[in-house]
C-alpha cells in the first residue's frame, strides 16, 4: 500500500499538478503522512488538521483547494469514503483506488459504491496517468518520462514501458 501512496504522490510531479497534503490528526489514529510522500512535495501546502475527519470541514484545506483554481481533483486517502464533500461542492473527483484504503474488503466495496453513487470516478493508477497523458506524442511529460514513472511504480506495465522506451531510443539512433 505504501508504494501505491508514493506512486500517487509522484503523479503530481510527473504532470506538474498542484498538490495539497493533509492529515486529520497527526497524533491520532491515522498518524503522519509518510516521509516519502512529503519529500516528493516539499513546497506543497501540508494542512495538519485538528481532528476534522472530512478535510473539507477544515477552512485551511478548503482555502488551499480553492486557491488551485482547479475544478477537478485526484484524491487518495486512508479512508476516502468519508470525504465526499468535494463532490457536493461541485468538484469533479477522481479517487485513486490503488492508493486508498479502508479497514477491510467489505468496507472498501461499500465505500466504492458510496463514492460512485455520489459521482466520484473510481480509477487505478494507470487509468489516471493515461487520462492525464492523453496522447503519447505529448511533450510534457513525454512518453519516455511517463514510461519511466510506470517502470518505477507500476510493475504490470513495466515491461511494456521498457520495450517502448527502447523502441523510441532505437528509432532516434537509426
Amino acid at each position: 500500500m505504501l508504494q501505491s501512496v508514493i506512486a500517487h504522490a509522484a503523479i503530481g510531479n510527473l504532470f506538474n499538478l498542484p498538490t495539497i497534503m493533509t492529515t486529520s490528526a497527526e497524533t491520532g489514529p491515522n498518524g503522519k503522512l509518510p516521509k516519502e510522500v512529503t519529500d516528493l512535495h516539499p513546497n506543497a501546502p501540508y494542512i495538519k488538521r485538528n481532528g476534522e475527519v472530512d478535510a473539507w470541514d477544515n477552512p485551511e484545506f478548503k482555502a488551499a483547494v480553492k486557491a488551485t483554481g482547479k475544478s477537478q481533483m485526484i484524491i487518495a486517502g486512508i479512508v476516502t469514503e468519508v470525504s465526499l464533500s468535494l463532490r457536493a461542492e461541485g468538484y469533479e473527483v477522481f479517487a485513486n483506488t490503488e492508493a486508498s484504503g479502508t479497514f477491510n474488503d467489505k468496507l472498501a466495496a461499500d465505500a466504492n459504491r458510496r463514492m460512485e453513487g455520489a459521482g466520484v470516478h473510481l480509477m487505478g493508477m494507470f487509468g489516471i496517468v493515461a487520462d492525464l497523458q492523453r496522447d503519447w506524442r505529448n511533450t510534457s511529460p513525454n512518453a519516455t518520462e511517463v514510461f519511466a514513472y510506470m517502470d518505477k511504480y507500476q510493475a504490470p506495465v513495466a515491461l511494456m514501458a521498457r520495450h517502448y522506451s527502447d523502441a523510441i531510443s532505437s528509432a532516434g539512433n537509426a
